[in-house]
């Protein structure tokens, strides 16, 4: 479990360990109750879920004080795993299914995560602004981008930096 994400990640704290760790707990113990992850791959969790999901932070290093808007997060991916390698970067996880978003924020309240929150809304009713966009298995990236206007022109700005 905890082993596989040290291998790609051995510079980890003591507390990072610690929340990875009560991860597995808490997403087994969630998702007993609401369906945030499928149920068949539950003990692929670490594997399937965080570490893939922890991929992105071996090409980017997420800048002190950078927001990152996690769209379409579900149970929490990839903005929940991110949040515990970066801690002082914010992230704001989005999710239009609100018995969803109630979990992810009990998660995040749970590990302590001071810098993360999770929003019930969907990406195009978001009204701030981010330096990176994050999303995992919402959908293909041209239907994304075949989405509201607005949304467009801020993952645009987001992919490539304006001034």
């Amino acid at each position: 479990m905890i082993t596989e994400i040290e291998k790609y990640f051995p510079d980890l704290t003591a507390k990072q360990k610690d929340q990875f760790v009560q991860l597995g707990d808490l997403y087994k113990e969630w998702n007993e109750k609401i369906n945030v992850i499928s149920r068949k791959d539950i003990d692929n969790l670490y594997l399937h879920h965080i570490l893939h999901s922890l991929a992105i932070a071996k090409f980017i290093d997420f800048k002190k004080g950078s927001r990152i808007f996690d769209l379409g997060t579900g149970g929490g991916f990839p903005g929940i795993p991110l949040a515990i390698i970066f801690p002082d970067v914010f992230f704001t996880l989005a999710d239009g299914t609100v018995k969803k978003i109630l979990v992810v924020n009990e998660i995040i309240q749970y590990l302590g995560l001071s810098n993360a929150k999770g929003i019930a809304q969907r990406a195009e009713e978001v009204k701030d602004t981010f330096d990176f966009v994050v999303t995992r298995a919402v959908a293909k990236i041209d239907k994304i981008l075949l989405g509201p206007e607005e949304l467009y022109i801020q993952i645009i700005k987001t992919l490539i930096p304006m001034g």
